[in-house]
Formats: C-alpha cells, structure tokens, sequence
C-alpha cells in the first residue's frame, strides 16, 4: 500500500541507480533513459562532477537565510549574467515558482514607474507555464484549471501563431507577453525564430514586457545556451529551472537592470532558494554547458532528428511529423502515443508524453552516437510491430 496521494498515473516501475543514459531498474533490468526527469538530467545520471560539488559543499553548509550574502549564489549570478542578456537573477527552486516570480515582476515593474493598471498578462492558449495556482491561469488549459476554484484573474490568451489576435488583446492593462520559446507539455512547438522577433517588436512599440520561458528548452537543451538566442532578440525576463541543477531542484529568473529596479527588500523571496547545495549544483552544470557540449547537442541532434525523418518516410502510418530543436524531440504519432510509449518501454526505451500525440525525447545533452542508435533500433522496431 502506498501512502502517497494519487496525483500522478506512475508507472509500475521504481530504480535503484542511475548511470549517464541509462537507468537500472529494481526488477533488474537496465533503460535507456531519454526522459532524464523531463529534461532536468541535463548532464545524465549521476555526473562525476555534480556529485563532487554536492559532497564537497555538503561537508561545509548546507542551508543559509537570503538574510545574509551567500557566496556560491553570488557565483551563479554572475556566471549567468555573464553568459546572457541579463544583468541580475532571482533564484527559485522550480519552473513553477520562477514563472510565478516572473509574472509578479512585470507586475512590480509597472507598479514602480507609476502604471499600476498595467498587470495583464498575455499567453498561447494550451501553454505550459507550471501547476501553481496562477501559472495553470496563465497556460489558458480548461483542464488544468477544472475544479480549482475562483478565476486567478490578470490573463489574457490568442492561439498558436495567432498574431491577428495577440495584437488585439494588447491594451492600456497589459503588463507583458509570456510565452515559451518552445512548448513542451503543447507537443514539442518550435516558436519561429521570425515569429519571436515580430513579438519582440510588438511589445517595444506597444512599451511592454517580453517573458520568455525557458524552464524546459534553456541551458543548452536547444543547442544554444537559450533557445531564443536563434531569434537573436533581447527578452526582458526569462525564467529558468530544470536543467541548470542537473537533477537538483533550481530555479531562478533573470532579468534586465530596468526591471530588477523594481524588486526591492520585500517584494520577493523563497526560504529555500539559492541556499548554498542548490548553487553549489548549479555552477557545476554551468560550468560543463561549454561550447564543446553544445557541439555535442547539434551533432547529436542532427543525427537523431535525420534519421527520425527516414523512419517517417518509411511508416507515414505511424509517424506524421518529426519535431524539435537541439534535443528536445517529438515524434508526432497518427494516432494516441499510449501504446507506443508502453511499448518502447517493454523494450528498454523511456520516453514521456505530450500534447498532439507526441512522444517526448529528451536525451541528456552529453548523449553518445551509440545511445541514440540503440533507441533508433527500438523505435524502429515497435512501428515494424504497429504498421
């Protein structure tokens, strides 16, 4: 019996270690990992240098109140910082709880310059933005929504390639624009690097926000360290969580100078976040997404996502459409994705769900040629078995 509430349809599967690539199971059989936590493994299973960081620091101080300056969170600051637009960071310990931070500094930010009517925020219909009580407001789902009470009030949302629409909900209440760079949970959407320059140019002239939320595709999953950097545009906020703890829980908000202005004492905190583990991790990991990595991702995908493509051609049945940037994949399936994914399963290959009859494929970022070959062969094999 199990004492754990039933919000998640958990799959008859537990493991006892993990290894790179790769999961071994208590029932003793080993996987080939390519959900990694849903792209929080950035580095795979057990990193030899992410371990070392976390006993290391384990060994000296574990937990210290924001009261006080904490060095190893000064450290990662300045390290994202250096690497992006931003010029100051929040840190959090999720995607949810960095997404809401964003929200409620768009919202800070026209309160502090004299606008407090400026507090709407526009998103993509279906978006993901986290399950906390105003980002599931903020994804515009019914179903995440249904049976949570009042209205979180403050959200506006167009569809998918809409921009008829998302010009016409802009008004003199819009705070922001909040949308991922590439939707997740909505079926592994790739937003047009043309499509994220004309909503850049939307909100300079209309004098809003631009949040980019990156918690799934950012620190090097699309090949670049963020994936808005194909658009080459300058975002005001990005939240970010996931990869850039490697599997320790991080999260954390950057931003430009003329927003942080407004985050002042007291507008903001988190007992937890930037404590000394978490950023001890966290500048492990960014120390190792080096060019060299992200070399690895773009080789790495361009071989899993070509040779996807062959075996679209050869089972149009099965597969419709092959999706992604970097490696964040989806296999677009004709049909409901739950057999497929159980059956890659049966032979060893995890994969996660999506929206559009996706199959989500999230390798770790240092995955090796032979790794994507053996999943190619499983997948290869259970649309043999579908066809």
């Amino acid at each position: 019996m199990s004492y754990l509430a039933k919000n998640y349809r958990r799959k008859n599967l537990s493991f006892y270690k993990g290894k790179g690539s790769f999961l071994y199971s208590n029932n003793g059989k080993k996987y080939l990992d390519f959900v990694q936590g849903i792209a929080v493994n950035s580095l795979g299973h057990s990193n030899k240098i992410l371990n070392e960081a976390l006993k290391k620091q384990s060994k000296k101080l574990w937990h210290v109140s924001n009261a006080f300056i904490i060095p190893e969170g000064e450290k990662l600051a300045k390290k994202l910082a250096k690497r992006t637009f931003a010029d100051s960071v929040i840190f959090q310990n999720s995607g949810a709880e960095a997404t809401e931070a964003a929200i409620k500094i768009a919202r800070r930010y026209f309160f502090s310059i004299g606008k407090p009517e400026k507090t709407r925020i526009i998103c993509i219909k279906n978006s993901f933005h986290g399950r906390t009580i105003a980002a599931i407001h903020a994804s515009g789902s019914k179903k995440m929504v249904e049976g949570f009470g009042p209205k979180v009030p403050g959200f506006d949302h167009f569809n998918f390639g809409d921009h008829k629409k998302l010009k016409s909900l802009i008004n003199k209440n819009t705070a922001a624009i909040m949308i991922e760079t590439v939707m997740g949970e909505g079926g592994i959407k790739v937003i047009p690097s043309w499509c994220i320059k004309a909503i850049r140019k939307i909100c300079k002239e209309k004098k809003i926000l631009l949040i980019l939320d990156e918690v799934q595709c950012g620190i090097g999953r699309s090949g670049k360290f963020f994936a808005f950097e194909y658009a080459k545009v300058k975002p005001d906020i990005v939240p970010i969580a996931k990869g850039i703890g490697g599997g320790f829980p991080i999260g954390a908000v950057l931003m430009t100078s003329k927003v942080s202005k407004a985050m002042v004492p007291g507008t903001h905190g988190s007992t937890f976040g930037g404590n000394p583990l978490a950023m001890a991790v966290g500048n492990a990991v960014i120390d190792q997404i080096n060019n060299k990595l992200l070399r690895n991702v773009n080789k790495m995908s361009e071989h899993f996502i070509s040779n996807l493509n062959i075996l679209k051609q050869k089972y149009p049945k099965i597969i419709k459409d092959v999706r992604g940037v970097g490696l964040l994949i989806g296999l677009q399936l004709c049909s409901d994705q739950t057999n497929f994914i159980k059956k890659l399963m049966d032979y060893q290959l995890l994969t996660i769900r999506a929206a559009d009859n996706v199959v989500r494929i999230l390798p770790p970022l240092n995955v090796k040629k032979s790794e994507i070959n053996i999943a190619l062969k499983i997948i290869d094999k259970v649309c043999g078995e579908l066809n």
